[in-house]
């Protein structure tokens, strides 16, 4: 198994790739190991957010220079999932994900961090948010996990996958070639999108069976649910990005992953069963000692569609100056960061058929 390496740092803007530079510079990170980059950037998070892809932009540049390749081969080897929107108390970063060669065997010990990485192919507007996204995405998922190294599916944690979106030019496109896409509502389309990508990890992992998974399904049936997927959807891409952390036998590292599932907004108890998850016992916030051992805690966050969080009417949904996946970020940020003592965490905004409605998974890596 190869050794797994994860490091987050802080961002002073979208194009701020210094954090990176400087693993480099310090040896901690080889360029050529670099797998994944799951960053937050200080956007709007909604359709016309181009922080993400210029995001990108600037670390597959880094990367392309640094190690005299191009950017399309960066593309093809790095996974670069950007989710758009700090709101509250969220700070921008990012965190960097890297391996090095595969060894030869297995070390003896108990499971440790593994993470795989694979690409779809590109999307056609049409199967976006349908059966055929659904497919491809499980498909892929399957890789990874295999790329990963992981035997169990129970030992993944989190899928963190990055999904198109449509826009009017893509619609047309299709109509062009007599096709109907899902929606023609840009913004709603993100929710299809995130939807199908996260149908997809339950269909890999066996959250739930493809029988019960339709077109119609998507984005409707609220009980087809996965415990471990969190998707966000961009306007900078037209496949899934998708990285899988689980844990391994052999892998050589001293990191871990747990998680839990929130099962609203304000469910704190579900933060601290992620960090129980990773050998961190908190009852209300975590020691300091314990928080030098987080890496990070990654979330999904929506607005509850029913209007109520535990039986109070909530106006996130009636607010038209702020879309309510805005506001949902700004909650669950507030939650976890209150817990861990860190504002610097990965919330994304949009949770459909990830977790229960109005609530979502949360994860945590953390030096065992």
């Amino acid at each position: 198994m190869p050794t797994t390496a994860v490091v987050r740092v802080p961002m002073k803007a979208p194009d701020d790739v210094s954090g990176l530079k400087s693993l480099f510079a310090a040896g901690t990170i080889r360029p050529d190991e670099v797998i994944a980059v799951l960053a937050k950037t200080e956007g709007n998070g909604c359709v016309n957010d181009y922080t993400r892809g210029y995001t990108t932009f600037a670390y597959q540049v880094l990367l392309a220079e640094t190690m005299g390749v191009s950017r399309e081969d960066v593309a093809r080897r790095v996974a670069f999932v950007m989710s758009g929107g700090t709101e509250g108390v969220l700070s921008p970063h990012a965190t960097i994900f890297a391996r090095s060669r595969q060894r030869e065997g297995r070390r003896p010990g108990p499971k440790r961090l593994a993470i795989g990485m694979a690409h779809t192919r590109d999307f056609r507007p049409e199967e976006i948010g349908r059966m055929a996204m659904v497919r491809e995405t499980a498909r892929i998922v399957r890789e990874a996990i295999v790329d990963a190294g992981i035997d169990d599916v129970r030992d993944v944690h989190f899928v963190q996958i990055k999904c198109p979106l449509l826009t009017s030019e893509r619609t047309d496109e299709a109509r062009r070639r007599g096709q109907d896409v899902v929606t023609t509502d840009t913004y709603e389309s993100m929710g299809y999108s995130r939807g199908a990508s996260a149908l997809g990890v339950a269909l890999a992992l066996g959250e739930v069976a493809e029988g019960r998974i339709t077109d119609d399904a998507i984005c409707a049936d609220w009980n087809l649910t996965s415990g471990v997927a969190s998707t966000s959807a961009g306007i900078e891409l037209m496949n899934c990005e998708i990285i899988v952390m689980g844990n391994a036998a052999g892998s050589e590292t001293d990191l871990v992953v747990g998680h839990s599932v929130m099962r609203d907004a304000i469910d704190a108890d579900a933060v601290r069963e992620a960090l129980g998850a990773v050998g961190i016992e908190v009852a209300g916030s975590v020691r300091a000692a314990d928080a030098e051992r987080i890496v990070n805690v990654f979330a999904k966050a929506e607005a509850d569609p029913s209007g109520f969080v535990r039986g109070r009417r909530h106006t996130m949904l009636n607010d038209s100056d702020i879309n309510n996946t805005r506001h949902a970020r700004a909650v669950v940020s507030a939650v976890i960061a209150s817990i861990v003592g860190e504002p610097m965490v990965y919330v994304s905004g949009g949770a459909e058929h990830q977790g229960p409605p109005g609530g979502g998974p949360v994860a945590v890596i953390a030096r065992a």
